[in-house]
Formats: structure tokens, sequence, C-alpha cells
């Protein structure tokens, strides 16, 4: 089992055990997100209630980084943070920076990790070049502003930054959900104070029609394993939690290692980056697609599977089996990964980790 500190944590996802020391660093996110004083006049001043979503291209080698826009897009509500708008609690390997087009004052703020920086280490990345999906939603800006998508080496030094110019007016900015959600959503538990809270939804993958109500199943079982711990079983009524019916044609996940390949909604599969049981989907857009107009900041993506495998990815997303006998412990760690930026990490011993600099962790 890794430990890392808080303060110089270096994020990386990970589908191995669940670890003991959840409880500290969730305390300390949870408290800053939810326990502190509001700035709400700030928000109003430079965003409205609404989502922005922008689609990015990240390509390179192992050498080499590039960002490029591919698509933009909003729906109406904004369900993440609305105070302390430019701190992040947690330092991922990425940061999205917004600032105002006129005096360039910074108005948000927040950070990520990335399944491309990750395939950076391995090496395939020295042999070809490959691109990787990023989505990130914003609120939506009152005025003309600058983002910066950039990314940094584990090292915290920037090794790659983009910035662009968005024009809320923008009459190419992409519509969604405007005749309601995209997909049919269940909602698991509400909080005590729907403006002050985190929003957490579940994917369903792999679920077939007629399997809804196994998955509404899975989700509450896997909310019940989360907020057995602390700071969560403290804080239960900071959390609205909802169920996304996302069903696919077949019933599963694909399992490259068997030769067997599924058409599921999220295209998810095992053996990412050759490790057996690592369990991804590439395939970002559609994710969030699935998501258009449903109260969303976290993602858990729940895969009807018995494999034993996951993954998670700061402010990215969660996977995670659900129909393994460690289901429950496996879930809770992986939010661990993606919700608080927690960096254990297991290998199998023929299984390099090389996202981490030796002389530092």
């Amino acid at each position: 089992m890794r430990k890392t500190s808080f303060t110089n944590i270096s994020i990386c996802p990970g589908t191995r055990r669940m670890t003991s020391h959840i409880t500290t660093l969730l305390a300390v996110v949870c408290l800053s997100v939810l326990c502190l004083p509001c700035h709400a006049q700030d928000f109003d001043q430079y965003f409205t209630d609404k989502t922005l979503r922008i689609d990015y291209t990240l390509s390179g080698t192992d050498k080499e980084q590039a960002i490029a826009v591919d698509e933009l897009s909003c729906f109406d509500r904004w369900y993440g943070k609305r105070n302390r708008l430019t701190e992040v609690p947690v330092e991922g390997y990425g940061q999205v920076i917004v600032r105002t087009h006129n005096d360039g004052k910074e108005i948000y703020r927040n950070s990520f990790s990335t399944l491309f920086q990750e395939w950076q280490d391995y090496p395939e990345a020295a042999q070809t070049r490959r691109s990787f999906e990023h989505v990130v939603i914003l609120p939506m800006p009152r005025d003309t502003v600058d983002i910066t998508l950039q990314l940094m080496d584990n090292r915290r030094t920037v090794s790659s930054s983009f910035t662009h110019t968005v024009a809320p007016d923008d009459m190419l900015i992409r519509q969604l959900a405007t005749g309601g959600t995209t997909t049919p959503y269940t909602v698991l538990q509400q909080p005590a104070d729907s403006t002050r809270c985190i929003h957490i939804a579940y994917v369903a993958e792999g679920y077939a029609e007629e399997e809804m109500d196994t998955f509404i199943e899975d989700a509450r079982s896997a909310t019940e394993a989360i907020f057995s711990y602390e700071p969560f079983a403290s804080l239960r009524d900071k959390f609205q939690i909802v169920a996304v019916k996302s069903p696919s044609k077949d019933s599963g996940t694909s399992i490259p290692s068997k030769g067997l390949w599924l058409n599921t909604t999220l295209r998810s599969n095992f053996s990412t980056f050759y490790s057996d049981r690592y369990l991804t989907t590439l395939h970002i857009k559609d994710l969030h697609n699935c998501l258009a107009g449903i109260p969303y900041e976290h993602i858990i993506v729940l895969v009807n599977t018995p494999e034993y495998g996951g993954g998670g990815i700061l402010n990215f997303y969660n996977l995670a089996m659900t129909h393994h006998p460690k289901f429950r412990q496996v879930v809770v760690h992986e939010f661990g990964h993606s919700f608080a930026g927690l960096a254990d990490e297991y290998a199998y011993e023929e299984e390099p980790l090389p996202m981490y600099p030796k002389d530092v962790e």
C-alpha cells in the first residue's frame, strides 16, 4: 500500500486494494468544500447557473504533448462549486483556469488527472503517438473569458499549456438537453440543502435495458459502502446521489485478454495499458453525453461484470465492477482516487509504476 501526503500528492488511477487512510484526506476535502464560509456573490458576479462543457483532445508521445479544442456545449444548471472558486484542495496532473478576458483576473480553477499522462509513462508512448479524449465542465461565464488547460509532470512543473477564448454568446456553443435530460435517472439520495452539496452520479455500463433494476440495486449497494466510512457517514446529508439508467446493447464489458469485445454504452474494457485488472473507458464524450442536464459533479461508472477490476482518476471518473465479491471495497477505493486524489498504487511484480519520482516518494 502506498501512502502520500495531502500537500504533495501526485495522482494516478488504480485498481488495487482499499486503503485505510481514506478518512483523513477525505475529511479535509469534504470540510474544505462544505463547511467553510460561502462567497456566492463572486459566483453570481462572474457566472450564470448553466454548465459549459469543453471537449478537448490530448495527444502526443512520451516526450510531446498537444492540446486542442474539439467542441463546446452547454446545458442548464451548474452543479459544481460556487465558493472558493480559485482554490483546489488537491493538485492533480492538470488544471483548468478561467480568467476574465479584459483584465486577466482569475475567477475559477479546478484540478484533474488524465489517462493520457499516465499512458505517457508506458513503453508504447515511446513508439507511437496517440490521442485521448478529455472533458472539462465549468460554470457558464457571463462575459468573455480566457480558459487555460495546463498539464504538469510529476514534479509539478507545467509541461504544456493551451489558452483559448470563449464568448458565452457564441452561436456555435451547442445547446444540450433542451427537452430535458438525455438519459432517465433515479434520485437515490437528497441532501439537506441542495444549494450546498456535492453531486454524485452513478452511470450504468454494460447493463441491458431489462437489467436496470439490478443497476439501481448495485448503485444503492455502492452508496451504502461509501457512506459506511467517515467522514461520509457524518456528512451524508451533504450529498445528492443519482443513478443514470444508460442501457447497453450487450450485457457485460469487453475483456481483451479473453478475446471478448462487447457493444456497450461507454465501450469500457479491461487490460488498459495491458494490465488485466485495469478497467477504463476511453470514450469520455459518450460518458458526458449520458449526463447532459443531470445533476453531476463526480462520476462513478458501475460496470456489470463479475471480473475483478476498476479504475479511478481525480475529477475524471471512477469505474468499478459490480458482481465480484470485492465490489464494495473496490468502489470505495476507486472513489478515493477520483474524489480525493489518493495516490496509493499496487502493481503486479512484473508491472512498473513509473509515474512517481523515486527521489521524492
